[in-house]
């Protein structure tokens, strides 16, 4: 039973991890892997708008892709968006990335390999990575202007897309942990949560909304320095 208050809770999540970012012209666009083919999509609109005259798809597989993404993520965007009409001289495809932090680090390389002169990057993710992703990015690219976007959904929407609405919530109390605990493994930089986003994470923690959460290795939920 998903309760009032846990909605309301998920909502402020939702509402946070999103950067709130104006679409802008950008040296390229990168589109992050991940089960959500609407990144490709919103990539695919964002480069007829006139945002970016290149996309770059980024992602392997994960547990979760394989069946639905045999020949990876990225390749697979990269198909969407040939299919949707972009020319495939303005996609590159990185097939390597398993993490948000490989996804920056390999597009990056991949762009210096190639010649092309980046200062700023229009970073497509999921709604609910916004946030996560623009502070990797921050941290690992730090001299370029990064300028996160995602399909415009509300949460709503989003529940009714995945179709399980326990998995959703999961899904973003996993996010916030991660923001809340990688600046201190140097995966990302640092910033301060608001203490209302906090409560609502460890509400939803303490409802069990779990199944997303890092572990150690004796089973215990990783936490944040307080």
């Amino acid at each position: 039973m998903i309760s009032t208050q846990d909605w309301a809770d998920t909502q402020r999540l939702w509402d946070y991890h999103q950067m709130g970012h104006t679409p802008r012209p950008c040296s390229v666009a990168i589109g992050l892997g991940s089960h959500d083919l609407g990144v490709a999509d919103t990539a695919v609109d964002l480069y007829r708008r006139g945002m970016a005259p290149l996309l770059v798809f980024t992602g392997a597989t994960s547990p979760t892709t394989r069946g639905r993404m045999p020949r990876g993520e990225a390749v697979h965007y990269q198909e969407r968006a040939i299919e949707l009409g972009v020319p495939a001289s303005a996609v590159l495809v990185e097939p390597r990335a398993r993490n948000t932090g490989e996804n920056i680090r390999f597009s990056r390389a991949l762009l210096n390999e190639a010649g092309i002169t980046v200062s700023s990057v229009l970073l497509i993710s999921k709604p609910y990575e916004e946030r996560r992703s623009y502070v990797t990015a921050r941290k690992l690219w730090p001299d370029v202007e990064i300028v996160s976007a995602s399909s415009p959904m509300r949460l709503q929407d989003y529940v009714d897309s995945i179709g399980d609405a326990r998995l959703v919530i999961d899904m973003l109390v996993g996010a916030l942990q991660r923001l809340l605990i990688y600046p201190e493994q140097g995966f990302m930089i640092s910033q301060k949560v608001p203490a209302e986003v906090i409560a609502s994470y460890e509400r939803l923690c303490r409802g069990g909304f779990t199944s997303r959460l890092l572990r150690n290795d004796g089973g215990q939920i990783l936490t944040h320095a307080s």
